[in-house]
Parts: C-alpha cells; sequence; structure tokens
C-alpha cells in the first residue's frame, strides 16, 4: 500500500522521476501516449480511448487483456490527460481495510475540490465479492472513476453490478513488431534506457520477442538480463540469450481463462484427428504446470465422449495410462498421457453414445414418469405375480424372437430411438472426425 492513499492522491505527471535503479520496464514506461506501443484498436484518431486519452473520461473502464500488454501505462495515460487525482492500487497487497481508507479519501476530495478520483485497481479479479461490492457505492456516486486491470475474463471474476457500471475493453498481446519497436526503443533512448551499454542486431530482437508470448514486461526484462549478462559494450548473441531465457515461462493459469482455452484446444484437437496438434497442447499443458490427475480425467471423457462406440477399448487405454502416470510420476508418466492422447486422436470417432444419452436424458427430465411395464418387473412374492409381475416376460437366450417382439420401454415411448441399429458395431462416424453437437 503506497504512503499516497492515506494523503493527497497523485496527479501523474510527465516529468516523474523514476529511480535509476527501477527494472528497464518500469524505466522507459511510456509517459506520453506517442511513446505508446499496441491496442491500435483502442488508441488514436477516432478509436475507444479518444475521448479518454484527450481528458474527457466519461465512464468507468475494465482493462481486459494479458500480462505486458500496457493495461497500468494507459491507465496512467487516461488520469494524465484527465488531470485527476491518480490512485493505484494492488488487490495483491489490499484488502478491505485499505478500500475503505481509499472510498474516504475519495469523497473528501470530491466536497473538497470537487474533483474526482481516478483508481486504478490492478489486478481486479483477485478481489473477492465484498471486496468489489464495496466499489459500487462510490462509483455510483461519482467520487470515483475506476479502472480495474484484469488478465481474467470479466465475465466471470468482475461482480455483475460492477460490470455493468463500466466499459470493458479487451487489450490484445504485442505482436512480434511491436515487441521489436518496443525493445528498439529501448536500446536508443539515452535518457531511461540500454543506450551503449550492449549491442544486440534485429535478429536478436527478433529472437527476444518471438520468446516472450506478446508480453512487453518479459521482453523488456529479458533484453536487461541478457545486456547484464553481456557486460557494458559486450554482444548480445543468442547464446547470450538463451542463457538469459533458461527456462520459457509458458502462459498457463491453472485457475484462469488460459486453463480453459489450452484443454478446450487439446479436446478439439483430438475431436479433429489432429494428433499433431493433440500432441502440441498436450506438451503445453504438461510444460505449464496443468495437474496431470485432471489432463488424464479429461482423456477417458473424451474416450466415451468423441471416441465412443467407435472404439470401446479406448477408455482402457486412458485409464491404463492414468494408473502409468501413478506408477512412473514425471517425466516418464507423462508419456503415458501422450500416447493415449495421441491414440485417441487417431481413433475413429462416434459421438453416436454421447447423442443419444442426451437424448434419454432429456426424456427423462421432461416426460411423465411411467410405471415399469409389468412384465419387466421381478415377480420375487406371490402377491406380485397375482398382480402380474413378471407375466408375460419372454427369456431372449430361449426365444431369440423375443429381441423384435418384446418392447421393453414405457407405452409413452413405445419405438423410441436413442440409437441407430449400427451405433453399437461401427459408431456415428468413422476416420476421425465426429460432429461438435
Amino acid at each position: 500500500m503506497s504512503a499516497e492513499l492515506f494523503g493527497e492522491p497523485e496527479t501523474p505527471r510527465a516529468d516523474e522521476p523514476v529511480p535509476a535503479d527501477a527494472p528497464l520496464a518500469e524505466r522507459v514506461r511510456p509517459r506520453t501516449l506517442d511513446e505508446f506501443v499496441g491496442q491500435r484498436h483502442l488508441v488514436g484518431s477516432g478509436r475507444v480511448l479518444e475521448r479518454a486519452l484527450a481528458g474527457e473520461l466519461s465512464s468507468s473502464l475494465i482493462l481486459w487483456g494479458p500480462p505486458g500488454a500496457g493495461k497500468t501505462t494507459l491507465a496512467r495515460l487516461i488520469a494524465r490527460a484527465a488531470r485527476m487525482p491518480f490512485v493505484p492500487f494492488s488487490a495483491v497487497t489490499s484488502g478491505i481495510k485499505e478500500i475503505k481508507t481509499v472510498m474516504a479519501a475519495a469523497a473528501d476530495e470530491r466536497r473538497r475540490s470537487g474533483r474526482r478520483t481516478l483508481l486504478f485497481v490492478d489486478e481486479i479479479h483477485r478481489f473477492n465479492k465484498a471486496q468489489q461490492d464495496a466499489f459500487l457505492p462510490h462509483v455510483e456516486r461519482g467520487d470515483i472513476v475506476l479502472i480495474g486491470a484484469t488478465t481474467e475474463n470479466p465475465s466471470f471474476e468482475v461482480v455483475g453490478p460492477l460490470l455493468s457500471r463500466a466499459r470493458t475493453l479487451v487489450l490484445q498481446p504485442l505482436s512480434e513488431a511491436e515487441l521489436v519497436e518496443l525493445l528498439g526503443r529501448a536500446l536508443h533512448d539515452g535518457e531511461r534506457d540500454l543506450a551503449g551499454r550492449a549491442r544486440i542486431d534485429d535478429a536478436g530482437l527478433r529472437w527476444i520477442a518471438a520468446a516472450s508470448d506478446g508480453d512487453a514486461r518479459r521482453a523488456l526484462n529479458l533484453l536487461e538480463a541478457a545486456a547484464e549478462l553481456a557486460g557494458d559494450g559486450g554482444a548480445i548473441d543468442e547464446a547470450v540469450l538463451r542463457e538469459a531465457l533458461q527456462r520459457k515461462t509458458l502462459l498457463h493459469d491453472k485457475a484462469g481463462e488460459e486453463h480453459y482455452n489450452l484443454i478446450s484446444a487439446l479436446h478439439k484437437s483430438v475431436r479433429n484427428s489432429d494428433a499433431d496438434a493433440t500432441l502440441y497442447w498436450l506438451v503445453r499443458l504438461l510444460e505449464g504446470g496443468e495437474d496431470r490427475g485432471y489432463i488424464a480425467r479429461r482423456l477417458m471423457r473424451i474416450a466415451v465422449e468423441d471416441v465412443g462406440l467407435a472404439d470401446p477399448s479406448a477408455l482402457g487405454v486412458c485409464l491404463a495410462a492414468a494408473e502409468a502416470y501413478e506408477r512412473l510420476g514425471t517425466p516418464e508418466g507423462e508419456l503415458a498421457l501422450a500416447q493415449a492422447a495421441v491414440t485417441l486422436a487417431r481413433a475413429p470417432k462416434s459421438n453416436a453414445l454421447y447423442v443419444a444419452y442426451g437424448r434419454a436424458v432429456e426424456d427423462v427430465r421432461t416426460r411423465p414418469a411411467e410405471p415399469v411395464p409389468l412384465h419387466l418387473r421381478n415377480a420375487v412374492t406371490a402377491l406380485m405375480r397375482a398382480e402380474g409381475y413378471g407375466r408375460g416376460y419372454r427369456y431372449a437366450h430361449d426365444d431369440p424372437a423375443a429381441v423384435r417382439e418384446m418392447t421393453c420401454l414405457p407405452p409413452g415411448l413405445e419405438g423410441r430411438r436413442y440409437l441407430e441399429d449400427d451405433d453399437a458395431d461401427s459408431g456415428e462416424s468413422q476416420g476421425g472426425a465426429a460432429a461438435d453437437r
């Protein structure tokens, strides 16, 4: 919690001093819109944020985008243009007590000067419902204009009343060309950057951009680490870059939207019988730290939902893979999961059982619950036999014609078909492409 929360809120200025030992990403943070790179769909003439960046901020905003896309920088540029008191607030380090303190200060500022406070809440998705609700009355009264930044889908992570009072803007990862532009500026702005400290060619800049997954902060941190390894005036070559990178941190949040995006990509690649894509997305999940048990359970689901009756042995393959992982652990056990995933991708596909099951569920939930026909009931007492239980039942092993002539559905569903005659043998589709119903 910064000190300005308990005194006069700050108004960002273009000449704000940044400590010389601050990370490169902070030293070269854009101070004007001209320095801002990326998000061309939001900034510039005729774009969504044109008026806000011109000082006419009329409503609260939710900035949704991946790390390093410029959410904090945009909030600061908007506050600077609006000349509003600016309070940065972190959902990671602050709680309800700090929220109340900030809200009281904002109300006092409004009464004293008539000015609203721009409250920037970083990682707003980390606040629980009660904490988010605490902002609502102050947003409604106009004491604050809220800009919330989140890497998670606000539809799931921001409470509805707050979301309805703010405009949600989606930020995109920076392209490789935009990252190269940003890195080039960091090398040639002698006031705040690495000018003269290291040498790197265009290929090296592209290498960093490709390794950064659209994250400006990650790209700048990698460049700074490489410059330190190269030494003053040293050349940053691929060996230096690889040493600086060491191990690429893949974008994967086990509790967030990216988790569902990646598992969806794996599932749909299997369904589409693309073994190469299946292996790629599986490795993305594994390298991102996904729970192996969760992956094993999803593979079992795919086996019954998308391979189904076309190859009933697929479920056994997945069960065996799960057990193999439990016995072998990492890394050897992950090969068993990969084998199961590729086996599913290459298997013939049928969603016949999945569709038929859904139809049966619909009938059970929406139609009257008819009694079990008498001939199917188990007659275990004399009274039951007297009431007709079991009367008319035909034993199919001794009377094969019973398969055709004896109905087993209740009268209201007689003749209802959930599965076609050939579904049990061959599945609804072969060769891999199941319908996505």
